[in-house]
């Protein structure tokens, strides 16, 4: 082997890795709050890249850190976006009005309405810049009904891959 064949080797493998961990992350699932969607333990592989090259989409499952623990990364999906108003009535969600589908939510409707906290109304026009987010399990789920929206500079990613377990191995359904 040459010297010149070593070194091709080298750079091909760096530039791999270096492809791999700017524009790919791998995260692996703590919690039950996107059941039946995601398990606890699931691994998935997340793109970097998915709001520098493009808009946030209703439906997508995003990693970010919460506003109230900075440390930890949760895993949503994006209800709401910006501009838009999302509100919880009798178990539905309804955004700018109109009744969401929570046919792929584990229990298929929502027992939390909005935080006080978060709005006095009991809904909430989602602020430019930032999205309403949820986990498919609703009723154990602290998300935006509790924390209030997340801002799109701080989504780490969005899940687009399941690795683990194998016999669900595949990219991510985006739900309505």
């Amino acid at each position: 082997m040459r010297i010149k064949d070593v070194i091709i080797d080298v750079v091909i493998v760096a530039v791999v890795i270096v492809v791999f961990t700017t524009f790919i992350k791998p995260i692996i699932v703590d919690g039950d709050s996107m059941n039946p969607t995601l398990k606890d333990r699931d691994y998935l592989f997340l793109s970097r890249l998915a709001y520098k090259t493009g808009e946030p989409q209703r439906g997508q499952i995003v990693v970010f850190p919460p506003p109230n623990a900075p440390d930890e990364l949760y895993i949503k999906r994006v209800v709401g976006l910006p501009g838009e108003t999302v509100e919880i009535r009798g178990g539905e969600v309804y955004v700018n009005g109109v009744r969401q589908d929570q046919s792929f939510t584990k229990d298929g409707y929502t027992g939390a309405g909005i935080d006080a906290a978060v709005s006095r109304e009991g809904r909430i026009k989602v602020p430019k810049g930032e999205l309403f987010v949820m986990g498919d399990n609703r009723n154990n789920s602290e998300d935006s009904r509790f924390i209030g929206c997340i801002k799109i500079s701080d989504v780490k990613g969005v899940a687009v891959l399941r690795l683990w377990p194998l016999n669900k191995f595949g990219t991510l359904k985006k739900e309505p």
